[in-house]
């Protein structure tokens, strides 16, 4: 496995694994695979596309290699990915590896109705030359891929997220032809035991065929955001418009701009040849609007953070992973604090599970009922709810205007916002011992925005965290300290 810390080797790797495959990895450096929730299933082994020599030890009793490394964002990538692939199928064909399988891009044009880009200029280069190399190669052909990490998705994430309105290149009338991770993964992990006499390349897409334009649109309408104002222009060149998405998102632009100038080729499935080898599933390929909804699915776990996913279940290469690049995943905005004590793990839960209700929320009592007034003011719930119980709490039940989503007794409390905002937060208040029997308190605000609005909200709250989340892990560490010694306090 090559680009086992990329996108699609991270969760193709675990896959390979369920299937009963023994997996070695080739990595520059091993140590960038210590993270992956697999890396002590699998063996890996250091070693340079581009450095010849240190190749013959990683394909040495491999019988099927993958190729998913690329070198996109790189100065002089063409020349660079050329030179890895045929590295790599020269040390694979000494090897005897029996089937090389290569993941790369829709087919340039071949009538000259457009000039193909130097990124798919270049992958199609590399699927030619695996399968030239004398070893049985498939190449598959995939234009968008649709999940959480995809560069080509996150593109279309961000700028349909933070524009409600947007001036656009004309390509966005282009027709693509989307694809889900998952039905890649399948596509992929199916090309393992293809027969021998199959060497040729493969069209893979999913089922439907739209417009970029149109791909913003049903992104926007599954993730509850209004109808975009889509205008295209004439002006905006494949090279301005890089610029422009560069200037949006997060992501790099020397990757948006190889991306985007893809984007002026139609990139659409000619054959679905690949099904005679490997089924389509009994339910049919994921469509656009499923896909995209696996990809926006990390919300929907008690998990909050948008790196912590093990990629164990069905849907899971939809969600981000830990080795996936810092832009992936989505905004999410936190607010994090820390603050250790001498106080026992016993007494700061006990502190921690007293919070809300006539307890009030450890700081700024005003800013808390500020807030809670303002929520009413939308049609929230604010602060009438109470809770419960004084001292003990459970999960399902309301907290003023949170609702309990995880109690680990002891250890964790998290909190599921059910105020009106334009997204999705949490607040979470974890206890880990420290030793000699004192504690750390650690406490984490996460917020997932929905739409531009998403996004001022929570540069408007911002500059009062400070006060409101600081006091507040500052009063629960204090209060724990003084339960400890046997001075309880009253209402806080």
């Amino acid at each position: 496995m090559t680009g086992a810390t990329g996108y699609i080797g991270g969760r193709l790797t675990p896959r390979l694994l369920a299937e009963g495959h023994t997996v070695r990895c080739l990595a520059r450096k091993a140590r960038r695979l210590r993270d992956v929730p697999w890396a002590g299933q699998v063996e890996i082994a250091e070693g340079d596309l581009r450095r010849p020599e240190t190749l013959a030890a990683a394909f040495a009793d491999v019988e099927v290699a993958y190729y998913l490394v690329h070198s996109l964002g790189q100065a002089g990538f063409e020349a660079t990915d050329r030179e890895a692939a045929q590295n790599f199928v020269a040390a694979a064909r000494a090897a005897g590896v029996r089937r090389i399988v290569y993941l790369g891009g829709p087919e340039p044009p071949a009538d000259g109705t457009a000039a193909p880009s130097a990124h798919l200029r270049s992958r199609a280069e590399v699927g030619r030359i695996l399968l030239a190399g004398g070893v049985p190669t498939a190449v598959l052909r995939a234009a968008v891929i649709i999940g959480s990490g995809s560069a080509s998705f996150e593109m279309l994430r961000y700028l349909t997220e933070r524009l409600p309105a947007m001036i656009t290149p004309r390509w966005v009338h282009n027709r693509i032809q989307p694809i889900a991770v998952r039905d890649v993964l399948r596509y992929l992990v199916g090309c393992a035991t293809l027969p021998p006499d199959v060497n040729r390349a493969f069209d893979i897409g999913g089922p439907d065929v739209l417009t970029f334009g149109a791909m913003m649109q049903r992104y926007a309408r599954v993730a509850g955001l209004r109808r975009r104002l889509i205008v295209p222009v004439r002006a905006l060149t494949p090279s301005l418009s890089s610029h422009w998405v560069g200037l949006i998102t997060p992501v790099p632009n020397a990757i948006a701009r190889p991306l985007v100038e893809s984007l002026v080729t139609e990139a659409v499935a000619h054959e679905h040849d690949i099904a005679a080898y490997v089924p389509d599933p009994p339910d049919g390929l994921t469509g656009l609007d499923e896909a995209v909804a696996l990809a926006l699915a990390k919300v929907r776990d008690a998990e909050v953070e948008t790196r912590w996913s093990t990629a164990s279940g069905p849907d899971a290469p939809a969600e981000p992973l830990p080795s996936d690049p810092e832009w992936s995943g989505g905004t999410a905005y936190t607010d994090l604090r820390e603050r250790d004590m001498a106080a026992p793990p016993q007494a700061l839960w006990r502190v921690i599970e007293g919070v809300g209700g006539d307890n009030g929320w450890y700081s700024f009592p005003l800013a808390w009922s500020i807030r809670g007034w303002l929520d009413r003011l939308v049609g929230g719930v604010g602060l009438r709810r109470g809770r419960r119980d004084p001292h003990h709490l459970q999960v399902g039940e309301a907290l003023d205007f949170w609702r309990v989503e995880e109690i680990v007794p002891g250890e964790l409390l998290r909190l599921r916002a059910e105020m009106r905002l334009p997204g999705r937060a949490w607040l979470e208040m974890r206890i880990l011992p420290l030793d000699g029997g004192g504690s750390r308190y650690q406490q984490r605000a996460v917020f997932l925005p929905r739409g531009l609005a998403g996004h001022v909200y929570w540069g408007a709250v911002a500059p009062f965290h400070a006060v409101v989340f600081g006091g507040m892990a500052r009063n629960i560490a204090r209060g724990a300290e003084h339960l400890a010694a046997g001075r309880v306090s009253g209402r806080r």
